[in-house]
């Protein structure tokens, strides 16, 4: 393998010169500062809020303006230049409209062009020319270069790059070269995005997230439990597809299902027409502002009842042959007295209520009806071969994994199973026991087997990509157990708590984070265990750094569904050379407000961890990989493989 990735390289080095010259370019870059990453997580759907923090860098792209500028504009002309930045299209359709008078259009525009060449400059300043260009926008690199590098002590080319800027104004460019700046500079102040899972469910565009991110310039994604379950879906499990289908009904988002990615609901809805009636526990739950008609309501209340009694029949069978995913206590639809209305759940007996279960056989609760299978069937083939999901779902499993050790720090959604005593817990794999991070390597080992095979339906790899979802041991649910049917059939709220894994009150303590770190090969003096998956309660108090700043969880409640519960619009969190910063936000009203009044949704920032020197590229990920390369390049100066 050495040998032919030697001969490659002296394909494109064929000369010593060349060798020399890209060992000299990598060294240098090993001595940069490192780029920064920014870390978002649990998104669900909310596109919108994502999107400004995504434009903003949490804060990232107004700082880089208050150290440029701080001695040259006043608060409002800089908070109006970071607007420009995150929104330059509809800020400049907004500020040509105040301008009669072409000198004064043409002023305006000579003016924001040089503070977006400084800051674009500024920005730079810690990349390599190559780097720099790549960002720029193709129509204007010569130009933007020229600009960017100009040397002018003498004066004596003032007028060359003022000529510049008026002849793009005059021939009507200053527009595209002005939005191009920004989105340059939206680039360069942040070096790489992690999404720490949850891309999906709750909120209602969750497909425009995945499309920003496939055209983002670098990213990778930690795999949350609603993303394994779309995952899981289009892999080809029948149950996980119920699921996804009863989260969108129960929160209005089926637009989702049937507009955003083309899967045709109404054989669901005849079914559900048919078998279903009205049910409080199955109405929509809508956010403020939302209004739906009775009869739209009734329609996704009788749809929601047809898909959960799909899923409560398809979880029987796998809960049968699969006896080491311990779900018997699962097997609810055969724990119903169906005369009596009540179910027998650890010893005591519950009364339903309003049950709904006219489609399920007593004697074969598992059985589905024939248009049940049909509905499903049908559904997954709509899903397996959904041209938007095909791509979507290809580009998370090809940028996305469990977890993800990246400079030192473990990027993880949900937790690393552990028992009370902060032993890592086992689960067992066709008579194998498997702990810590070889069990998160067996499940994404079968997702990735699942994902490969999609025809195939009710194996192993499909059943475990159900597991994931809702198993006691999985690291994407780490709970004792799921209580949707008691959330829907049964009043005493005892019944609906699920109890957390050890790993969610252990992870305050430091020496049970540190003992983590090392297990997964980091090291727990100089690392960090970054965790997404359970909202963090502010608003009582929760701290969202834990362990003595080992422990960083930075679910705050993108979604709207839980700032109720966080009090705050969730938290992100920015490493560049100098530290890690944990930046919390305000609810995101709407774009038009920050392009309008230069407002922000940044809250508070935090520093987490500060670098006693400042990191250099070297320490990184990359500069492993760049150390590696100039030890190849080295070999082939030196002699030591001819071609």
């Amino acid at each position: 393998m050495e040998r032919k990735y030697l001969e490659l390289l002296a394909e494109k080095y064929d000369t010593e010169e060349k060798v020399a010259t890209e060992i000299i370019n990598l060294e240098a870059i090993l001595n940069l500062p490192k780029g920064t990453e920014h870390f978002v997580s649990d998104l669900h759907g909310e596109f919108q809020a994502f999107s400004h923090v995504l434009r903003n860098g949490s804060g990232k792209v107004k700082d880089k303006i208050e150290e440029l500028f701080k001695d040259q504009l006043p608060k409002e002309a800089m908070n109006d230049l970071a607007a420009f930045v995150y929104y330059p299209e509809q800020k400049l359709k907004m500020m040509k409209q105040q301008f009669d008078d072409q000198q004064e259009l043409y002023q305006w525009y000579e003016d924001v062009i040089e503070k977006l060449i400084s800051l674009t400059s500024y920005t730079s300043s810690k990349y390599t020319r190559s780097k720099l260009r790549k960002a720029l926008p193709k129509a204007f690199i010569y130009i933007i270069e020229e600009l960017l590098y100009k040397v002018d002590l003498l004066e004596n080319k003032k007028e060359y790059y003022r000529k510049i800027i008026q002849q793009i104004i005059s021939l009507n460019q200053a527009d595209k070269l002005i939005v191009g700046l920004c989105y340059t500079i939206q680039q360069l102040v942040v070096d790489h995005l992690h999404v720490v899972g949850d891309i999906y469910d709750r909120g209602p565009k969750p497909d425009k997230i995945m499309e920003t991110l496939i055209e983002h310039h670098s990213v990778d994604v930690q795999w949350g439990n609603h993303d394994v379950l779309w995952l899981g879906a289009y892999s080809g499990s029948k149950v996980n597809l119920a699921n996804i289908i009863r989260i969108c009904a129960r929160y209005n988002n089926l637009d989702i299902i049937e507009d955003r990615y083309g899967i045709n609901l109404r054989p669901l809805q005849m079914l559900a027409n048919h078998y279903y009636d009205d049910h409080p526990a199955f109405r929509p739950k809508l956010q403020p502002g939302e209004e739906l008609t009775d009869n739209e309501i009734l329609d996704i209340t009788k749809m929601h009842q047809a898909i959960t009694m799909i899923q409560f029949k398809l979880e029987l069978p796998i809960i049968k042959r699969r006896p080491s995913f311990n779900l018997e206590h699962r097997r609810i639809l055969e724990f119903i007295d169906y005369e009596k209305e009540t179910i027998e759940l650890d010893g005591k007996t519950y009364p339903l209520r309003a049950p709904c279960f006219q489609t399920v056989d007593p004697e074969d609760p598992s059985a589905l009806l024939e248009e049940e299978e049909r509905v499903i069937n049908q559904l997954l083939f709509n899903v397996q071969h959904s041209e938007k999901l095909t791509r979507h779902m290809d580009f998370l499993m090809k940028k996305g994994n469990f977890y993800l050790r990246y400079n030192g720090n473990l990027l993880i959604h949900g937790c690393i199973p552990l028992n009370d005593d902060g032993s890592f817990a086992s689960f067992e794999i066709e008579g194998k026991s498997y702990s810590g991070k070889a069990l998160l390597d067996q499940f994404e080992h079968f997702l990735r087997e699942s994902y490969q095979n999609k025809r195939v339906t009710d194996d192993l790899a499909t059943d475990m990509t159900w597991y994931m979802w809702t198993g006691e041991h999985s690291s994407l649910f780490g709970k004792k157990e799921m209580t949707t049917f008691e959330r829907y059939f049964i009043e005493d709220k005892a019944t609906h708590k699920e109890r957390k894994n050890a790993y969610y009150y252990l992870r305050e303590d430091e020496q049970v984070v540190r003992n983590m770190l090392e297990a997964f090969d980091l090291d727990p003096e100089t690392g960090h265990i970054i965790n997404g998956h359970t909202p963090v309660k502010e608003i009582e108090g929760e701290n969202p750094i834990k362990a003595n700043g080992k422990m960083i969880v930075i679910d705050g409640g993108f979604s709207k569904a839980y700032q109720k519960t966080t009090g705050i619009a969730g938290y992100t969190l920015v490493y560049n050379s100098y530290g890690i910063e944990l930046v919390a936000h305000h609810y995101f009203h709407s774009k038009q407000d920050v392009i309008k009044n230069g407002t922000d949704v940044l809250s508070k920032k935090r520093l987490v961890d500060k670098e006693l020197r400042r990191k250099k590229v070297r320490e990184t990920n990359i500069g492993e990989k760049l150390i590696q390369e100039i030890g190849y390049l080295k070999k082939l100066l030196d002699g030591k493989y001819v071609r």
